[in-house]
């Protein structure tokens, strides 16, 4: 399906014609079913609308062999009283669907204390316009996506003839979500993503390494130009002949220095999720209960923020319809808020921050990270490493580990070396960063200049339910951390 659309429309006019006309539905139906759970006792209800246009293409051993193509679409319905919840959803769209799943929402009306009332009138909510509202799979023909695939995995095997091996995938997603509300809030959003992935192998006297690059965001596939794929295919191929010169990685506490841009994420991990209202209401993060006291370093600044363009974790309204936002998180050390939903925002008596996210219709939302990162600071990278006599440098990060209530996490360095007299020497592999979020946030000595963001590849999972997020950070040196390796 193909919709043209004037760029200066509405999301909520493209939501309108996608989610509610071509089912028989409008505001006034949307009402009834909302006025069908307030016939029991309830606090808040809602409805979101979603439908999703989604494409996958994988080439490997120089083929394109596996392509998917997928349309999902559906509501959910959700009744809340107090911090209890009911939810519904259906994957029709119909008035029967919505009133079926609106009565299915009674069984915890006994809870409720009848006193919040409902909205007499919908009104529509403007949200940011953050990124184009075209469709990306719309913005290529298939066998261009293939080209684009053949095309990158010619770059990667001209870099150097030790790469024996080259995978790489396309990913697009449009993404369009209507929410309507008991206080009277309609809402829309239309989110394009798209994603490409490479890795590849090499092979030098027996030894096999990989290396891994890819980004993208909330745009067309023409973001992926010719310039992109060199820099993706160099990072890759750089990154696995490197790991072929690595030695094994010493173990024990030493001076870490984190590189700029994607180590951020075990910033999200170690320290994020602990940051979010839920957790915190629950009284089971670390971070419970500690707003105004010093939770790290000066200079330490850390922010969520929904609301930078074209940004994979960004959107224009969250998963609840409520605007996106910045929100500092931690400011020169102190811990200043939260990550807050609206459920979780109304029982701490806190404000709501627009990060309210789900999966999908089949799925309840709950406080989730969009992009978060922290702040630059003054230094100099080069001045942080010269500073450094004896430590490890980690500039890329693969899996890892957290314990939300502790803090605690293990997290494995894919690139890193040694730094010897405040020099940069030899990789080294095997490298695993042990600790605990508050504890290393106290141990930021230095914070450099050069704040980055990741290239636009991550994805954050949250009790089952994955989203994608944005991660970044400065070069940041931090004393005294703990090195797993294999030394």
């Amino acid at each position: 399906m193909k919709l043209d659309y004037p760029q200066h429309q509405q999301h909520m006019t493209i939501a309108r014609e996608i989610l509610l006309t071509p089912f028989g539905l409008d505001e006034s139906k949307l009402s009834n079913a909302l006025k069908t759970m307030f016939s029991h006792k309830i606090d808040y209800a809602d409805l979101y609308f979603q439908f999703t246009k989604s494409e996958g293409w994988s080439l490997e051993e120089g083929i394109v062999k596996t392509g998917s193509f997928s349309i999902d679409q559906g509501v959910g319905v959700r009744a809340v009283v107090g911090d209890k919840t009911a939810f519904s959803y259906s994957d029709e769209i119909s008035e029967f669907a919505l009133l079926e799943a609106a009565s299915a929402t009674r069984t915890i009306a006994r809870q409720g204390a009848g006193k919040i009332k409902i909205a007499s009138s919908m009104q529509a909510l403007q949200g940011h316009q953050l990124f184009l509202q075209d469709d990306p799979l719309a913005s290529l023909a298939a066998q261009d996506k293939v080209d684009l695939l053949e095309r990158i995995e010619k770059m990667a095997r001209a870099k150097d003839p030790r790469v024996v091996q080259v995978m790489a995938s396309l990913a697009g997603e449009y993404d369009v979500v209507l929410v309507a509300r008991s206080d009277g809030v309609m809402a829309a959003d239309v989110r394009p993503l798209v994603r490409l992935s490479l890795t590849v192998i090499a092979e030098q006297n027996g030894r096999r390494e990989t290396g891994s690059s890819g980004g993208g965001g909330r745009y067309s596939y023409a973001y992926f130009d010719d310039a992109l794929l060199e820099q993706y295919a160099n990072d890759a191929v750089q990154s696995a002949l490197i790991n072929l010169d690595a030695r094994p990685a010493p173990a024990g506490p030493m001076t870490v220095v984190l590189g700029s841009g994607w180590p951020g994420v075990l910033l999200h991990e170690a320290i994020g999720h602990g940051l979010e209202g839920d957790f915190n209401r629950k009284g089971s993060s670390t971070f419970a209960g500690r707003i105004g006291d010093r939770v790290a370093a000066k200079g330490v600044t850390v922010v969520d923020d929904g609301t930078l363009p074209n940004r994979r974790g960004s959107l224009n309204v969250d998963d609840e319809g409520n605007p996106t936002q910045c929100t500092t998180l931690i400011e020169d050390g102190i811990l200043k808020g939260y990550i807050q939903d609206t459920m979780n925002a109304r029982l701490m008596k806190m404000p709501v921050t627009g990060n309210a996210r789900r999966e999908s219709f089949a799925h309840l939302p709950m406080p989730r990270m969009t992009n978060t990162y922290m702040l630059a600071g003054d230094k100099d990278p080069q001045e942080i490493l010269a500073s450094v006599k004896n430590g490890l440098y980690a500039v890329n990060f693969g899996g890892g580990q957290v314990d939300i209530t502790n803090g605690k996490f293990v997290f494995s360095a894919s690139e890193a070396y040694m730094i010897e007299d405040g020099k940069v020497t030899y990789p080294v592999k095997g490298a695993t960063l042990i600790g605990n979020g508050p504890d290393v946030l106290n141990r930021v000595a230095m914070i450099g200049n050069d704040m980055r963001l990741d290239s636009g590849v991550g994805v954050c999972g949250k009790e089952g339910q994955s989203v994608p997020v944005g991660v970044g950070q400065p070069t940041l040196r931090i004393d005294g951390l703990v090195v797993g390796g294999t030394a």
